[in-house]
């Protein structure tokens, strides 16, 4: 019986030590808008690399999760989800519903026929981009003044495993 005791002690010890590695790696987050639909929906459960951008930096494309400045109602920064669109030294301009990265029309092949509003004209400043959600006439994003310019110190990581639901399993690019 003290051996069988002394066997699960060791296993749950292991089990708390191989989940304490795993959360400083990757962190679980839901969906909980509609601001990336269709490539994200509402209850989505993700996975993000926290570790990915401590050696790199984000590229055009990556979907991060980020803090924002707008607080929820338990007076957090509210973690809001974007794709990536113009990094730091990038001209981004917006202008009769289209995007131009350094004056050349950015392909989108994540988006079908979505017309992107707003009039935007700027270089991305240093350690700052410029992020958009999918769902273009329904997010909240670096277009609007509330948000603005996400810095590099705000981000979290890279959206890069959706596990649920189980028909959509699989990495996101």
């Amino acid at each position: 019986m003290k051996k069988e005791i002394i066997e699960w002690i060791k296993v749950i010890a292991i089990s708390c030590i191989i989940a304490f590695i795993i959360t400083i790696f990757v962190k679980p987050t839901i969906v909980k808008q509609y601001s990336m639909s269709p490539t994200l929906n509402n209850n989505d459960f993700l996975l993000i690399n926290r570790l990915l951008y401590t050696r790199g930096t984000p590229e055009r494309g990556d979907i991060i999760v980020f803090r924002s400045n707008i607080k929820t109602d338990s007076g957090r920064d509210k973690l809001l989800i974007k794709r990536v669109i113009a990094l730091p030294g990038e001209k981004i301009t917006i202008h009769d519903g289209l995007v131009y990265i350094n004056d050349n029309l950015l392909e989108e092949e994540y988006l079908q026929d979505v017309f992107t509003s707003g009039q935007i004209d700027l270089v991305v400043p240093k350690n700052k981009l410029f992020a958009m959600g999918d769902n273009r006439g329904n997010s909240l994003d670096s277009r609007d003044s509330a948000l603005g310019l996400v810095d590099n110190e705000q981000i979290i990581g890279k959206a890069f495993l959706r596990l649920y639901p189980f028909n959509k399993l699989g990495y996101l690019y």
